[in-house]
């Protein structure tokens, strides 16, 4: 289960991020993007294999697209948080409708963020997640 954490809990340590994402490219770009802060501790294509790992490697912020085959984002997310209310965790997404966005924010997701953005947005988002905040995407449907 994914540990809690208080805000500083990670103080001059690098977050621990768990990605996910179905696409081969997209996983590659978007590890380039969190290397550089973030120990990505591994990455999965779908939201079973995500639930799967979560349990095992306790990441301090999961990171998962939404459209996945088999369980997708939502569906892993909602479960995650069922079993770990305090879980932290960031849509990266194509998807910009308002309605999705307040849905993910709704069920205690802390990020959304755009994957047309995510080279600017995603290492803010994380560390907003980190602190317990949360991070929009300013693209996305509520701005």
């Amino acid at each position: 289960m994914i540990q809690d954490h208080k805000p500083d809990s990670n103080k001059g340590q690098r977050a621990r991020v768990l990605l996910a994402d179905d696409h081969p490219a997209v996983v590659k770009d978007l590890c380039a993007v969190l290397q550089p802060e973030f120990d990505v501790i591994a990455t999965v294509a779908n939201g079973v294999a995500l639930l799967a790992k979560v349990d095992g490697l306790s990441p301090d912020v999961i990171v998962t697209d939404i459209t996945m085959p088999g369980l997708d984002g939502i569906a892993a997310a909602s479960e995650i948080l069922r079993k770990n209310p305090a879980a932290r965790i960031v849509f990266v997404t194509v998807h910009d409708e308002t309605e999705l966005v307040k849905k993910s924010l709704a069920m205690g997701v802390l990020g959304y963020v755009l994957k047309l953005t995510a080279g600017e947005d995603l290492v803010p988002a994380i560390h907003a997640a980190m602190r317990g905040e949360r991070y929009i995407s300013p693209l996305a449907g509520l701005h």
